[in-house]
């Protein structure tokens, strides 16, 4: 045999480079329908923010409720809402954000009702309730 030869054939690298070209556009065609399948990135779930909140229904009268937000995550003012139990109310904090210190008056609470201050996401499909006091 020609050493020559040998060193000159390459009869078999086309075929194996074309099949190896052919796996990886196969893989690469696979990944990009499966994001738009399963809509990876499009819906990804904003979650609730980690904040404490405490409830004084003896500083400022006697019909009233202190909302004050003891700590936390600061939480955008138009994702955080209280409800008093006398209607569902669009608070006024005091800022555009929410931080560790702001405080918020529901008037006229009764006996047997309940304040909860409600966390909305963004667009709106996710809410979470991030306190809740019992007035007495």
């Amino acid at each position: 045999m020609k050493l020559k030869q040998l060193l000159t054939d390459d009869d078999a690298v086309s075929p194996v480079i074309g099949v190896i070209l052919m796996v990886a556009i196969t893989v690469i065609l696979a990944a990009v329908i499966g994001t738009f399948v399963l809509g990876l990135g499009q819906n990804v779930q904003s979650s609730a923010p980690q904040a404490s909140f405490s409830f004084d229904d003896k500083a400022a009268g006697n019909s009233d409720v202190v909302v004050v937000h003891d700590g936390g995550d600061s939480i955008e003012r138009p994702q955080l809402s209280v409800d008093c139990d006398t209607g569902s109310e669009d608070s006024d904090w005091t800022d555009s954000e929410v931080t560790a210190g702001d405080s918020y008056t529901c008037q006229s609470v009764g006996g047997d009702d309940t304040v909860q201050v409600i966390w909305e996401s963004d667009d709106g499909s996710n809410s979470q309730v991030l306190a809740e006091f019992e007035a007495r």
